[in-house]
Formats: structure tokens, sequence, C-alpha cells
């Protein structure tokens, strides 16, 4: 039989052991403490080898990524769910009376437009620098309303919004709609110059039928005047020389 001096070391041992283990689990996060639950009952309860439990983890940057709205509905408010309430949380930190661009696309015609943050207000980017992500000019400014055009949660959304940018960086908010007014211009120069060479080609073949119709009655008139003067010359000389039927009446 075990004496009282070992059964007190047993049980001292185990609360030991618990309050280590507690201690443990109070140090984890909710998914950890997952984990670490299952992979005990696994451990006790399962198969003789543990199977690692892999689950998806979602960190707080994929709820707000998921659930973030460029401007929020009522509808986004009233949701009552942890994530919505995560999500207009940093939603209500945000400034937004002007934007921040990203402009890396401007080729494309596509172009990315956030809400300013607080340190960006309180550096003033975006407002007293250059609205562009890339770019910090302070010089040559001027606000400009963007019809912001974009896809968001299955649905395409409007917004008009100011942005602020430089002269180099506001020459790219336009430069697509620019290039295609200049192809278009393009297009149109070069449809009036056929116009005008296919008119110019119509113009040089009528002169041209013109010239041949005058020369053709010119000839003709020559023609005319040719047959004329062989019959004129045809009465002189039967004058000349009458016929042999005339010539018995001059018999000496």
């Amino acid at each position: 039989m075990a004496s009282k001096a070992t059964i007190r070391s047993d049980i001292y041992d185990r609360e030991e052991r618990k309050q280590q283990y507690q201690a443990h689990i109070r140090g984890l996060n909710a998914y950890e403490r997952h984990k670490k639950f299952l992979k005990d009952y696994v451990r006790f309860y399962g198969t003789d080898k543990p199977a690692e439990v892999k689950l998806p983890v979602k960190t707080d940057q994929d709820t707000l990524r998921e659930g973030y709205r460029f401007i929020r509905s009522e509808e986004d408010d009233l949701n009552p769910s942890w994530e919505q309430r995560l999500v207009k949380k940093y939603y209500d930190k945000l400034f937004k009376e002007y934007c921040i661009a990203d402009m890396s696309r401007y080729k494309t015609g596509k172009m990315g437009l956030r809400w300013r943050t607080e340190k960006e207000v309180m550096t003033g980017k975006g407002q007293f620098m250059c609205g562009s992500k890339h770019c910090d000019e302070k010089e040559g400014l001027a606000s400009y309303e963007v019809n912001f055009s974009y896809h968001e949660a299955g649905e395409d959304k409007q917004a008009l919004v100011k942005l602020v940018a430089c002269e180099r960086c506001a020459d790219k908010l336009y430069y697509k709609k620019r290039k295609e007014g200049e192809k278009s211009e393009s297009k149109e120069k070069k449809k009036q110059k056929r116009k005008r060479n296919q008119s110019c080609s119509e113009d040089d073949t009528d002169e041209e039928e013109r010239r041949k119709g005058k020369t053709g009655k010119r000839k003709a008139e020559g023609g005319d005047r040719e047959g004329k003067d062989d019959e004129n010359f045809d009465e002189y000389m039967e004058g000349m020389f009458p016929a042999k039927g005339d010539n018995k009446s001059f018999k000496r």
C-alpha cells in the first residue's frame, strides 16, 4: 500500500500538470486552442497514430478583404455578424474626402482608388501632396472629380470621388481617353483623305472623257467637210469633161 507521502506527491504532480496545461491553453488564441483540443482528442481516443487536422486559416485581413465595401450601404451596417462589425470598425477609421490612386496600369485605362488612412491625412498625402500612390509631388496640384466605375461583390458600381493630382499624374487620368480620341481623329482624317483622293480621281476621269468627246467631235466635223469638198470637185470635173452621150451634139 502506497504511503501518504507518495499519494500527496502524485496529487501534487497532477495538479501541477493541470495548471501548466491550463496556462498553456490560456496563452493560445481560439483557433490554436481548437487545434490543440482536436489533437489531444485524436491522441487519446483515436488511432494509434494521431492525424494532423488541417483547417483553413482565416485571418482578420482575409475578413476585411472579403467584407470591405468602397461605399457601405445601410444593409451593410445592419448586418450583426462579427465579420461586418470588424469591417465597419475599419471603415469608420478611414477619411473619405480625398482618394489615393494606384496608377500603375493607367495605359490600360484601369485605376485603383481607396480612401486615405489617418497616417496619410497627418502627412498631407492626397491633399497637400499628389494623391498618386507612387508620387510625392507638392507643386502644381489640382483637385479632380473622378467618376469611379468599379466591380464589387458581384455588382457594377459607380461613385463620384475627389482626387488631388499633379500635372503629370493628371495626364494619366485621361491617358486612354485621349489616345482613343487621337486614334478616332486619325481615322477620320484618313477617311477624309480617301474621299478627297476619290473625288479628284473622278474629276480627272470626267475631264479625260470630256477631252475625248471634243476630239471625236472635231474629227467628225473634219470628215463632213471632206465629204462636201469631194462632191464639189465631182461637179466641177463633170463641167470640164461632158459625158459621152452629150458629145454627139458637138460633131462638126
